[in-house]
């Protein structure tokens, strides 16, 4: 499970075995976790999050969309 992200103790990463599923990566911090889509978007596939966490997740994801997108590609060869 590599982590492409820390920020503001969330940690994002992603499954070795995600690549046959869509750009996405997953985030968890404490007892909450979630997965976004990247591809398409910014989706949400699922926020065990508060509602304000799940704000600021999307933000975190949203203004670093770019390298998230970068890495995935980079460690699933796209």
């Amino acid at each position: 499970m590599p982590t492409v992200l820390l920020k503001n103790g969330y940690r994002f990463y992603f499954y070795a075995g995600d690549g046959t599923e869509p750009a996405h990566v997953h985030v968890e911090k404490g007892d909450g976790e979630g997965k976004i889509w990247l591809d398409p978007v910014l989706k949400p596939g699922y926020l065990h999050f508060k509602a304000q966490e799940q704000k600021k997740i999307m933000k975190i994801v949203e203004e670093h969309y770019e390298i998230l997108k970068k890495k995935w590609d980079d460690y699933f060869g796209e």
